[in-house]
C-alpha cells in the first residue's frame, strides 16, 4: 500500500513551495535573535535574517519537542495514513529523539498504523535531498517499509561538502578554536567541511580564498562520487545568502556531469544561525561520505 505520508523538519531547508506541491509535512525548530523568539510561520525572510547576522546579531536555536512532532503526525494517522518521518541529524540536535519519543507514544494509540522515524544523519539540503529521494521512491511505487529500508541503507551515501565565509560562527558553535578563527579570517583561510557517518560537522581541509574554496567543493565531489559518477544527475546546493556563488558552483559541476535536477536554496535560519552568512554547501550521492 502506497498511501503514506512523508514528513520532515525545517532543517531540510527545502523551498516551501516544493513542500506544498509534494504534500510533505513539516515540523519546525525555532530560533531566538535580539531577544525575540521566532516560531513558524513568523520567521524572518532569509535576506533580512542574514543581514541582521552580518550586523552582529547572534541567533540561537531550539529543537522540536515530542509534542510538536505529535501535532504533525497524529492528523495523518487519524486519516488512516502511515508516516515516514525523516529527521535532522541526531549528531547535531535532539529533534530526532523527540520524533522517536512521539512515534513510540503514537504507535500505542494507533496500533494499526505504521510510523517510521529515520535519523537522516544529514543537515540542510543534504536532509532535503534525502527527502527528495524518499519522495521519488514513493512515486516509483515503494511501500513505506521498502522506502524506510532504502533510506537506512543509503543515508551514508548522502555526501555533504561545504565551506563558510566567516570562521567566527563555527567558533561560536564550538567547531573551531578562537585562534583558528582569527588567523583564518586574517589570511582568508576557508575551511572545507563535511558531515561524517555520525552526523557531525568535521573539517577535512582548508584553502586560501573564496574562489579556491568553490573549486575545491567541485573537485572533492569527483573524489567522493565513486561508482555513482556515471549516474550522477542530481545535486542540491544551499547557501547563506550567496546565491551567485551557489550558481557558480552549479556551473562548475554542470561542465563535468549531465545534470537533470539542480536545486539551489537558502540555508535556513536554524542551520544558518550556526554556519553564518556566506556558507556554501553541496549535496549528492557518493560511495561514502
Amino acid at each position: 500500500m502506497k498511501d503514506y505520508m512523508i514528513t520532515t523538519d525545517n532543517c531540510a531547508d527545502l523551498p516551501e513551495s516544493y513542500m506544498e506541491e509534494n504534500g510533505i509535512g513539516c515540523t519546525y525548530l525555532s530560533y531566538t535573535m535580539d531577544g525575540k523568539v521566532y516560531h513558524y510561520p513568523d520567521f524572518l525572510p532569509e535576506k533580512e535574517f542574514y543581514a541582521r547576522v552580518r550586523g552582529g546579531a547572534l541567533p540561537t536555536t531550539a529543537q522540536v519537542n515530542p509534542e510538536q512532532v505529535r501535532m504533525l503526525i497524529e492528523p495523518y494517522l487519524k486519516e488512516g495514513k502511515d508516516v515516514l518521518h525523516i529527521a535532522f541529524s541526531s549528531g547535531l540536535s535532539g529533534s530526532c529523539n523527540s520524533a522517536k519519543l512521539a512515534a513510540e507514544d503514537l504507535r500505542e494509540q494507533y496500533p494499526d498504523r505504521k510510523i517510521y522515524v529515520i535519523d537522516s544523519l544529514c543537515a540542510s539540503m543534504g536532509q532535503g535531498l534525502f527527502v527528495y529521494y524518499a519522495l521519488q521512491k514513493k512515486k516509483e511505487g515503494m511501500t513505506i517499509e521498502e522506502n524506510a529500508a532504502w533510506l537506512e541503507d543509503h543515508k551514508l551515501n548522502l555526501v555533504h561538502l561545504f565551506t563558510v565565509d566567516n570562521l567566527f560562527h563555527l567558533h561560536r558553535g564550538g567547531r573551531v578554536s578562537r585562534t583558528t578563527a582569527i588567523v583564518g579570517s586574517v589570511l582568508s583561510i576557508k575551511p572545507i567541511l563535511h558531515v561524517d557517518d555520525e552526523g557531525h560537522l568535521i573539517a577535512i581541509g582548508k584553502v586560501r580564498g573564496r574562489k579556491k574554496s568553490i573549486n575545491e567543493l567541485a573537485d572533492l565531489m569527483e573524489q567522493k562520487l565513486g561508482s555513482y559518477a556515471e549516474s550522477c544527475d542530481t545535486i542540491f546546493i544551499s547557501h547563506g545568502d550567496c546565491e551567485e556563488d551557489a550558481k557558480l558552483l552549479a556551473e562548475r559541476i554542470r561542465s563535468r556531469h549531465h545534470l537533470k535536477t539542480v536545486m539551489i536554496h537558502y540555508v535556513g535560519a536554524v542551520i544558518g544561525a550556526h554556519s553564518g552568512p556566506g556558507t556554501l554547501a553541496l549535496f549528492f550521492l557518493g560511495d561514502s561520505r
